[in-house]
């Protein structure tokens, strides 16, 4: 939950109306006024000082860092659902890490995303994103359905912004095995409210989502080596890109290829450019504060040979993630895994090995996700 949620349901579990917190805070030595309160909660700006919301945190008594905690662009982490998992604790350089360090490409991010409309991505809680990965028979092509359950943490909020990335992107060898030569995504419950263009959450897929998800295997260090034009992007997003039929020439972003099926909202703009795909998804209302919002949207197929992992990039926390990634055919990969990273570049910290069922797909479900990115990759014979 972002800093805003957190903030309104201590205050109403509190009792305190906002003048009584206002004097106690003045009581402290500290200067906020009811208004500023007022703005705070409802997610139209937030705390500079963390003295203030350290304060904020006694008078309403809740736990140390309950409010604190998410001052700070939240380091990747991953709190298991279901069991068998354990992610990677906190790195030092995690916190203030920029969100677009997210993705390989972090200048064709910036402002593929800085095009579209995210004045309202910040005021979003991300309720839970689920993935579904399908991978055909053959290895040459993949479809990414999304489903994602938001809430409004202020209000006139009408869209969210969705980032995927479809082109070969080059990523670090994996510290849990042998390196993937791929590349990596997340659900940009897009878009991250940021100076640096930052979005959301999103998933990368395929050769290189606002929320943004990627999918990296061999084909994606081909494409990746013979093309300079590859971005990556994240939030409640979804990446597409050339494959896909997308018109990258176009600033106006008019055509929806490879973006099909949308459900519960409209495409709004969407921009798209060497593999990376921004859009917006204008819900069919316009959210006040504690309403939600369900989207869903799928991708493909895009043509891809041989991917060997599928992962989402996290810029804002998300309370549940469930990954599916399906295997058509009777093929099955030797073994699959859970992971997690810190940024693009960092290494992967394998979680666990993830069983592949009869139904030849495996899953990962994690709950409580920071910031970072989640994935799942897998070894074939």
């Amino acid at each position: 939950m972002e800093f805003a949620g957190a903030l309104r349901q201590a205050i109403q579990a509190s009792g305190l109306t906002l003048e009584r917190i206002r004097h106690r805070l003045g009581r402290r030595g500290l200067t906020v006024s009811v208004a500023t309160l007022s703005y705070w909660q409802r997610g139209r700006s937030r705390p500079r000082s963390r003295t203030v919301v350290v304060a904020l945190e006694e008078i309403l008594q809740v736990p140390p860092g309950t409010l604190t905690d998410l001052l700070d662009d939240p380091a990747p982490t991953a709190t298991p659902v279901r069991g068998g998992l354990t992610a990677g604790a906190p790195g030092p350089g995690e916190r203030g890490r920029p969100v677009r360090d997210l993705w390989p490409d972090p200048e064709r991010y910036t402002n593929l995303v800085g095009q579209l409309d995210r004045s309202g991505d910040h005021r979003l809680e991300r309720l839970s994103i689920h993935d579904v990965f399908r991978l055909d028979e053959a290895r040459r092509s993949w479809t990414l359905s999304v489903r994602s359950v938001l809430r409004a943490a202020g209000d006139d909020i009408d869209r969210v912004v969705c980032v995927h990335q479809t082109g070969g992107i080059q990523r670090p060898g994996n510290t849990g095995g042998p390196a993937n030569p791929g590349g990596s995504g997340d659900l940009l419950v897009p878009g991250d409210h940021e100076p640096d263009g930052a979005a959301e959450a999103g998933a990368t897929a395929g050769v290189g989502n606002a929320s943004g998800a990627t999918v990296t295997g061999a084909a994606a260090a081909t494409s990746s080596a013979t093309s300079s034009a590859t971005g990556v992007a994240t939030g409640l997003a979804s990446v597409t890109g050339a494959v896909a039929g997308v018109d990258h020439a176009s600033a106006s972003g008019g055509g929806t290829a490879g973006l099909a099926d949308v459900r519960y909202c409209r495409p709004g703009r969407i921009r798209a450019e060497g593999g990376l795909m921004a859009f917006e998804l204008v819900f069919d209302r316009v959210l006040s504060a504690g309403d939600t919002a369900v989207v869903e949207y799928e991708i493909g197929p895009i043509d891809e040979l041989a991917h060997d992992s599928y992962d989402r990039r996290f810029s804002h926390p998300v309370h549940d993630y469930v990954a599916i990634i399906q295997f058509d055919g009777e093929r099955l990969p030797a073994r699959c895994y859970g992971f997690t990273a810190e940024s693009s570049q960092s290494p992967r910290q394998r979680l666990g090995e993830l069983w592949i069922g009869t139904s030849g797909s495996a899953n990962l479900a994690v709950g409580a996700v920071r910031r970072g990115i989640v994935g799942i990759e897998w070894e074939w014979h």
